[in-house]
């Protein structure tokens, strides 16, 4: 990954055009991506009806809302210049409340301080996932976005060379990837798979939302001869909707007789759900084979 200034030197000498030129050539694409939890990753707080009921229970204006909505939603305002805070209550779409930030200890916390300036980045690192081009540091150390959630050019780069002559060969396709070049694109945000040395606690449910990182361990990406991506699986267009594949390689899958597996789909027992605290549920992407009721490592790799 290149260091995030780095990035934004690179970017700066780009330009994107935003989402919207893309609609005239890319209409299908574009409404369909308009729709997923990518484009509402992060929104102003008018877009979400819970803002205001936030807003009354902490007495405070949130000024950004990161999240799509599918599973929740964390309000994040600057607090004084230079200086931004992740509010310690955020909104469970299927608990239908406020409830503790996802990593929080507490509700009644007042949240996580995050100073714009810092070693780590990580509030830059923060807008940068969640919006597309440019992330910006203005007057006062005010942060800006070039376009609030992961559109299109977040996948596609900069537009505007693709825009004024349009060809495969100035914009990125990212449909030209190898696996291992799309799981090292998708983990740019989701977390890449893990490097040598790289010291991961496999037992911590929270882990489980870094898909790549947990697809890499597994046996079905081991054995694919580079085949299995994140694209193998999901429908980037349309949110990251799954459409396995599993009948591809695992054409008569074997099972033990006393298994119950009518009716089932392969990720249902292969795929187990982490529900690392409630409101929140992750798929386990490292595919294996689990025992019941432990959903985070699997017994067997997989064939």
């Amino acid at each position: 990954m290149l260091p995030l200034l780095l990035v934004f030197a690179v970017q700066a000498a780009l330009a994107e055009v935003g989402s919207a030129a893309c609609k005239a050539c890319h209409a299908v694409h574009f409404e369909r991506q308009s729709a997923t939890g990518h484009a509402r990753a992060l929104s102003l707080p008018s877009a979400h009806p819970m803002a205001s009921k936030f807003s009354a229970l902490v007495d405070f204006k949130p000024e950004w809302a990161f999240g799509g909505g599918q599973q929740a939603v964390t309000f994040v305002s600057r607090v004084r210049t230079g200086a931004y805070i992740e509010h310690g209550l955020s909104y469970y779409t299927s608990l239908g409340r406020m409830d503790a930030t996802p990593g929080h200890a507490a509700a009644k916390g007042p949240g996580v301080l995050y100073p714009v300036i810092s070693g780590e980045a990580e509030i830059l690192r923060c807008f940068q996932c969640h919006s597309t081009g440019q992330v910006r540091v203005g007057e006062g150390l005010r942060i800006s976005v070039t376009e609030p959630g992961v559109r299109c050019e977040s996948c596609h780069g900069p537009g505007e060379k693709h825009v004024f002559a349009p060809g495969l060969g100035n914009v990125v396709n990212p449909a030209s990837y190898s696996a291992a070049e799309m799981n090292q694109a998708c983990g740019s945000c989701h977390r890449k798979p893990a490097a040598a040395g790289d010291n991961t606690d496999w037992n911590d449910p929270w882990n489980t939302r870094h898909q790549p990182l947990y697809l890499a361990e597994s046996a079905c990406f081991l054995k694919s001869e580079g085949k299995l991506s994140c694209g193998t699986c999901h429908d980037v267009h349309g949110g990251g909707a799954a459409k396995p594949s599993c009948g591809g390689c695992h054409v008569k899958p074997r099972h033990a007789a006393a298994t119950a597996v009518v009716g089932k789909k392969c990720q249902s027992c292969h795929m187990p759900v982490v529900v690392p605290r409630p409101g929140l549920a992750f798929a386990n992407h490292w595919i294996g084979v689990y025992a019941p009721g432990r959903p985070l490592r699997p017994i067997a790799r997989g064939r």
